[in-house]
């Protein structure tokens, strides 16, 4: 089965960046044709938040409100690697960050598979 492994969090200051990583292993075509890997946040005391997804096949993205116009996904097939790119990044932004797979055409109940999640503090 799939497997997410994240990497890339740490302790920044306000205004600074951070790129964030999702090793993904354990494909097959058995499981599903395709694929979309969504970043998720969840800081304590709070509902965990979705921040955005990207389709493994062609690319198309999504971006929360939230991050949008500050944070990038993108993947690299050959490396089996989502990113997620993050500037100016703020205090609000401190949580610790996930990614987790669902099939294409899946609702966002349907995400599985999580990784064990990375820590990213945001100093002011």
């Amino acid at each position: 089965e799939i497997q997410l492994v994240e990497t890339g969090g740490g302790l920044v200051q306000a205004g600074g960046s951070l790129r964030l990583s999702c090793v993904v292993s354990g494909f097959t075509f058995d499981e599903f044709d395709d694929y979309a890997i969504g970043w998720f946040r969840q800081a304590p005391g709070k509902e965990r938040e979705g921040v955005a997804c990207i389709y493994r096949g062609d690319g198309s993205t999504y971006h929360a409100d939230s991050v949008k116009g500050r944070f990038t996904i993108s993947r690299d097939i050959r490396k089996n690697t989502v990113y997620l790119q993050m500037n100016n990044l703020k205090p609000e932004d401190t949580a610790v960050y996930s990614c987790a797979v669902k099939p294409r055409g899946g609702g966002r109940d349907e995400y599985r598979n999580w990784g064990q999640g990375t820590q990213v503090t945001v100093s002011s």
